[in-house]
């Protein structure tokens, strides 16, 4: 499966906004959008004035790098939002927040949500008791997330749980530090989603 190898941080400076795809980095003043805050490359300091198509282009490119999904993935995804009742474009944030390699980050199980999902992927979770090693498998209210008993011995669960103490705490996750788990109390609403995106010009591109 095709994934980005390059330097992650010209994603953020492409997109124009910080996507945290950096880990403990992305909350310093070592970020390289707070560094520099133009598109990468030759011509990234150029003014450029983007079609419609385009600018609901880099709202779908933003959403896909910020849960880290190909174009396959995020389409399915869409597919299954079209299908619930509601807003299509809420409904799609909904599911990728859904995700469990997101959950394990919103969780502060890890400082990045590349990192959490190779976490999940190394059989680090699991969920109401059962061993899960599917990133994109999608929980539900009632699920409990929980770091396995013998990966809570490991230096790098005891070094990611201190530097995230302090992280805020999501209505919408009840996190018990002490134990490392997370119960998904409910699926976030739009205003807990902190993706500076606009979701309608999504559903248009695809909608074309």
């Amino acid at each position: 499966m095709a994934r980005y190898t390059e330097a992650v941080c010209r994603i953020c400076r492409r997109e124009g906004d910080k996507l945290f795809l950096k880990g403990d980095k992305c909350y310093t003043d070592k970020c390289a959008i707070q560094k520099r805050s133009y598109a990468p490359g030759q011509h990234g300091q150029g003014r450029k004035k983007l079609s419609e198509y385009g600018v609901q282009l880099r709202e779908k490119q933003k959403a896909k790098k910020y849960y880290g999904l190909l174009e396959g993935q995020f389409h399915h995804y869409f597919e299954l939002a079209e299908k619930k009742q509601g807003m299509t474009g809420e409904n799609l944030l909904k599911i990728l927040e859904s995700r469990l390699d997101n959950v394990v980050y919103r969780a502060g199980f890890a400082m990045s949500r590349p990192e959490a999902r190779q976490l999940v992927s190394h059989e680090h979770f699991t969920v109401n008791g059962r061993k899960v090693n599917i990133p994109s498998y999608l929980v539900k209210p009632g699920d409990v997330v929980a770091v396995r008993e013998k990966s809570m011995a490991s230096d790098k669960f005891k070094a990611v749980l201190e530097a995230n103490a302090s992280r805020p705490a999501l209505n919408w996750l009840s996190v018990d530090k002490a134990h490392a788990q997370a119960t998904v109390v409910n699926l976030p609403s739009r205003e807990e989603i902190d993706l500076q995106v606009q979701e309608h010009l999504i559903v248009e591109l695809y909608s074309k």
